[in-house]
């Protein structure tokens, strides 16, 4: 039994969680629309070509925002061939995914969707084999309310009110050889200043997100962003960060991964606020974290891929126990930065490397990721609060030095309640969880739930959806301020507690 502890403080805020941290992303890559959120034909699909069965699944999650078109895909992508009557849009090559584009679903598709979902679009404009104009014309398309070219020409598409779409994404991964018209930081810089500008005069009320460096470990991390925001920092509101985790080893060195997000995060924290300082600005630059998830599963599958077919079954990794850890541990890391980390999106949200997968034509079920999304989504919301998380440690390549206990609170102010997070990493010894909760001796265990199983490899299938699900059997108990639990060896836990 491994010996860990906490302490619960209402001063040891970390910051306000913005609820977008818990965004997604929809890129038209292998069957992430057609076949997921999209398939007209379906028994379940409703009038609009939206699968009812899908969208049941999701809408528990309450994602707050959706990043759409992509991605890679974004970056050949002509936005006007999405709208008008479908029956007249091109079949175009995706260069990014080597598929075939139908167009049969587009920027008007995906608001509808947005509706149905009751989320919130987040659009990416093309600034790799397109620029200025287009994200000019793509923003009036959308916000203008009418007397425009491109404001009435989307009252003709059907649509009277304007869609108001208040997160744009400058571009992607720009930085990236794999991108179709990748640049240098200074080149995408003037391009991103320049685009940030226009779209802001069509609409000054929206929130642009500037490229990052498109992981960690590209040669240029920390140089390029620091060279885009000299450009950009002024006329933007996030610098966006990607990163997917693949085992490359053992479980444990797996599911230490999450300390390199965290150096990640801070290394990118120290550049915004160093270029703030460089430009004497008043204004604090936050991060959008747009892209993270883990990826590694159907890479082999995906390199076998025949080209230029329409919707492949690209990167459709099924999900085990041991990933759904690490997704926990990416997820407290991201509400560990909330006081700069505002804005996050799970990649990607239907059959892509997905937390919902379906079958075409068929069902679909909920792998092992979606579960501590669901429940940080449902209960990770108001402020984060530091625990001080005291644990013995293992080593792991790469990293060093890792605590079995990874942890975090969430204080809802509104509802009178407190949720802890926690996964023990230790792959066959129960934690035994102390917790002081003096400060608040109010509160009540409501429920302590548990997501563990002893394969670490299990893995839920439309034919055995429910392998891998959490219970509400955990034993947690507050006596006079004093917490105590007991966290089951390789298992992520919620704690929640209320006002009595």
């Amino acid at each position: 039994m491994q010996n860990a502890r906490i302490t619960l403080a209402r001063d040891r805020r970390l910051g306000a969680i913005d609820p977008r941290l818990y965004g997604s992303f929809i890129e038209h890559l292998g069957r992430a629309v057609y076949g997921g959120i999209f398939e007209p034909g379906h028994p379940r699909a409703n009038p609009a070509g939206f699968r009812a069965d899908v969208l049941e699944l999701l809408k528990p999650l309450r994602v707050p925002v959706v990043r759409y078109p992509g991605g890679n895909f974004v970056s050949g992508y002509h936005w006007e061939d999405g709208i008008g009557p479908a029956d007249s849009r091109p079949r175009r090559l995706d260069l990014a995914w080597r598929s075939v584009e139908t167009n049969a679903f587009g920027t008007n598709e995906f608001i509808q969707w947005c509706h149905a979902a009751n989320t919130a679009p987040m659009l990416a404009v093309n600034l790799g084999t397109r620029g200025i104009g287009a994200a000019r014309d793509m923003i009036e398309y959308c916000n203008h309310p009418r007397g425009t070219h491109w404001s009435d020409l989307r009252r003709r598409h059907g649509f009277e009110a304007p869609h108001n779409v208040r997160v744009w994404c400058l571009g992607n991964e720009m930085d990236g050889p794999w991108q179709t018209g990748a640049k240098t930081a200074a080149d995408y810089g003037r391009l991103a200043c320049e685009a940030a500008k226009v779209m802001k005069w069509v609409d000054p009320t929206i929130e642009l997100v500037a490229c990052g460096s498109s992981n960690g470990t590209m040669e240029t991390f920390g140089a390029w962003d620091r060279t885009v925001l000299e450009h950009t920092y002024e006329h933007v509101d996030f610098l966006s960060l990607h990163v997917y985790y693949a085992k490359k080893t053992d479980t444990a060195a797996f599911l230490a991964n999450s300390l390199h997000m965290d150096e990640q995060i801070r290394r990118i924290i120290r550049i915004c606020d160093d270029v703030k300082a460089q430009k004497q600005s008043e204004k604090q630059l936050n991060l959008s974290f747009d892209e993270w998830n883990v990826w590694y599963h159907s890479r082999e599958a995906d390199a076998r891929m025949a080209p230029w077919q329409v919707a492949p079954p690209l990167l459709e990794d099924i999900y085990t126990h041991e990933d759904a850890l690490l997704v926990g541990c990416m997820l407290i890391t991201l509400l560990r930065h909330a006081d700069r980390v505002k804005m996050a999106c799970l990649a990607q949200l239907v059959n892509v490397i997905a937390p919902v997968m379906t079958a075409t034509g068929g069902g679909c079920w909920r792998q092992t990721i979606y579960y501590p999304f669901l429940h940080a989504s449902t209960w990770g919301r108001g402020t984060a609060l530091d625990l001080s998380p005291r644990s013995e440690n293992y080593h792991a390549p790469e990293v060093g030095s890792v605590p079995y206990l990874d942890a975090i609170a969430t204080l809802n102010d509104a509802e009178d309640a407190v949720t802890i997070f926690a996964v023990n990493r230790h792959l066959s010894d129960s934690m035994q969880l102390a917790g002081d909760l003096r400060d608040f001796p109010e509160l009540a265990v409501v429920e302590h739930l548990v997501l563990a199983h002893t394969n670490p490899e299990a893995a839920n299938t439309l034919d055995q959806p429910d392998t891998v699900v959490p219970h509400n059997r955990g034993e947690a108990r507050l006596v006079g301020g004093a917490l105590s639990a007991t966290l089951p060896p390789l298992s992520w836990n919620v704690i929640r507690l209320q006002r009595r």
